[in-house]
């Protein structure tokens, strides 16, 4: 099958960046690591391209891009921070990180994580920086499911969503103004540079900005309470967390009242993409899907003054 224009060509330009100071032969292949409507990246040798979503601002786009570059210890620099027009898309080009083993769960590395996101928390934010797009992203979820249209799994999600405050639904501003968020917290969003055995970093910029820093513990929170995380995981992220002076929750005690509105959100907006994507399909739910599903269920047929707690 033909490569649509865009993969075809930020596969050349991908190449172009990784040989571009050197006209030696080039007996690396490359290799396609996402291709999806919100973002198409590329692999050439120790260079990573990368065509983000469609409606990406270049506004926002430009000091997420300086944080990364001058945050090295905590965010993956990119190569340069200007970005390439490429079809209408904004490119990106960075260097190659190694990822997350997905099939060996037992060495994640949630302490990792859990520490950079406290120094990212903790560092003051650059200046220029647009809101964390994290509230945004849940809405666009329910919109995307409101558009599948399956109405059984789509009532409950859409009651537990009703249940939480304007700002988690992105209808008014967050209230934390200052702190600086990573945005979309999951073990997909960390790499080890220089390949293959560096530092753990953070990648994606693309919701980086200032915010409620609840969010960004929130997806490992909300799959903790659906029974999807084991307790010994979630502990070790929490207690990492807490250890490097993370300032999302009280440094001891319980700590689901700093969360549990972020982790609900999260929890709406996994059961949404999981209907949608299901619906598009044209298959049944999943074990996990339906576990998130439930967990919506639980959470909007809480009472109004249960619904605090209610994801627990």
């Amino acid at each position: 099958m033909t490569p649509h224009p865009l993969l075809a060509e930020l596969t050349l330009r991908a190449r172009v960046e990784a040989h571009s100071r050197t006209s030696s032969g080039c007996p690396c292949g490359a290799a396609t690591l996402a291709d999806r409507p919100d973002a198409t990246v590329v692999r050439h040798a120790d260079t990573v391209a990368k065509a983000h979503a469609p409606d990406t601002d270049p506004a926002d786009l430009a000091p997420r891009l300086t944080a990364a570059a001058q945050l090295p210890g905590i965010l993956l620099p990119p190569l340069g921070r200007t970005p390439v027009d490429l079809h209408r898309r904004l490119v990106t080009f960075w260097p190659y990180g190694e990822p997350v083993d997905p099939e060996n769960p037992d060495a994640a590395p949630w302490e990792a994580a859990a520490t950079l996101l406290a120094r990212l928390h903790r560092t003051p934010a650059p200046h220029g920086l647009p809101p964390m797009r994290g509230p945004a992203k849940a809405a666009l979820a329910v919109a995307r499911l409101l558009a599948a249209g399956r109405r059984r799994h789509t009532v409950p999600v859409l009651r537990a969503w009703l249940t939480l405050p304007p700002w988690a639904r992105a209808e008014t501003p967050m209230s934390d103004t200052t702190t600086l968020c990573h945005g979309d917290l999951h073990l997909g969003q960390l790499v080890r540079h220089p390949a293959p055995d560096g530092p753990w970093r953070l990648i994606d910029v693309d919701d980086l900005g200032v915010g409620e820093p609840a969010w960004d513990l929130a997806r490992p929170a909300a799959w903790y309470a659906c029974g999807l995380l084991p307790s010994d995981d979630w502990s070790r992220f929490l207690g990492a967390y807490r250890a490097a002076g993370g300032p999302a929750v009280p440094a001891e005690g319980d700590p689901w009242p700093a969360l549990d509105v972020a982790a609900r959100a999260l929890t709406v907006q996994t059961a949404a993409r999981a209907i949608a994507k299901a619906t598009e399909a044209g298959r049944a739910l999943d074990d996990v899907e339906q576990a998130v599903v439930d967990a919506c269920d639980r959470m909007g047929s809480a009472p109004p003054e249960l619904a605090a707690g209610s994801a627990k």
